[in-house]
């Protein structure tokens, strides 16, 4: 008997994660995890990401056919996951994350610092283009969307570099394009980058969900709360400019979250940290929603205190 259905979307880059998933479920489980290739509205869309006017746009197609019981589980890139809970569904488990950095691919494999002057470089989103024009304002950022083979083409049409992420590039085995990873602090990451998110129906059979549990990995679950949190506290999208990254070290989970102008020229930081206790289940989950909430807030005071950065968010 089939107990778990992993429905996902036909991208490459959503078959490899969704497939890494169902190899590690079915260890779990005794019994075959099957895929199940879904079409999502996200797919049909054409043009930037940002301009698209909504958010979780590659979620809703996969969310209906679980609700719908064409699948048992869903793969989901945490980071692209609108931060409003979805009726009938939740996210029950979190896999280790993988590399959170941002990376620059080039067409000679030359750094940032190595490229000429007015570089292109091209990517879909305003957080990144925010940071890399942060670093080097000389350059023209090009917007671009599409799968990574797509993305990377765009270095033969005339981009000096593009920017994607590196736990992308390494579900796919691409590590051999980066030029450069870029630091956690030059680059923030978005909130939960490099996170994978494993929901289910609310009726779940406890089975499932045992199984679940031992994927879920504390650490990442927490901090990939905390970072979400901060989105929710400023009833941001994820493509919103907003930069989060939480980790635990020394029995502390803490959080740093940050907002950049779209010139690069204006930054705002806040941060927080808690206590962590891995077993703590959901008082740990309490915790980390509250110094997400916490940190969010401060950044808006932060954002609304510096005229060039008041107004990037609708809150």
């Amino acid at each position: 008997m089939t107990l778990a259905r992993i429905g996902t979307r036909g991208s490459q880059l959503a078959l490899a994660q969704s497939g890494q998933v169902a190899e590690a479920l079915a260890g779990v489980l005794g019994t075959p995890v099957p895929l199940v290739p879904l079409r999502s509205e996200g797919d049909d869309l054409r043009g930037p990401l940002t301009g698209l006017g909504t958010t979780g746009v590659f979620a809703t197609r996969l969310r209906e056919a679980l609700l719908d019981g064409a699948c048992e589980l869903l793969v989901h890139s945490f980071k692209d996951l609108p931060v409003a809970e979805y009726p009938g569904l939740r996210v029950v488990a979190v896999p280790e994350r993988a590399d959170a950095r941002d990376a620059l691919c080039t067409r000679d494999g030359r750094t940032l610092a190595e490229l000429p002057p007015n570089a292109r470089i091209g990517t879909g989103s305003p957080r990144r283009a925010a940071a890399l024009l942060r670093l080097r304002p000389d350059l023209r950022i090009e917007p671009i969307r599409g799968n990574v083979d797509t993305r990377l083409g765009t270095l033969d049409g005339g981009l000096d570099a593009v920017v994607l992420a590196a736990a992308g590039l390494a579900r796919l085995g691409r590590q051999d394009a980066v030029a450069e990873f870029f630091d956690l602090d030059a680059v923030m990451p978005a909130p939960a980058q490099g996170a994978l998110a494993l929901e289910v129906r609310e009726d779940a059979p406890a089975e499932l969900l045992a199984a679940l549990d031992a994927l879920n990995d504390p650490e990442t679950h927490a901090a990939a709360i905390a970072e979400r949190a901060v989105l929710a506290e400023l009833e941001a999208g994820c493509s919103a400019p907003i930069s989060a990254w939480a980790e635990v070290a020394n029995d502390r989970l803490r959080l740093r979250a940050r907002v950049i102008s779209p010139d690069g020229a204006a930054l705002a930081d806040a941060s927080g940290e808690v206590a962590w206790v891995s077993a703590a289940g959901d008082e740990q989950r309490s915790a980390s929603l509250a110094l997400g909430h916490r940190a969010g807030a401060e950044l808006r005071e932060r954002m609304r205190a510096d005229a060039a950065l008041d107004g990037l968010v609708t809150s």
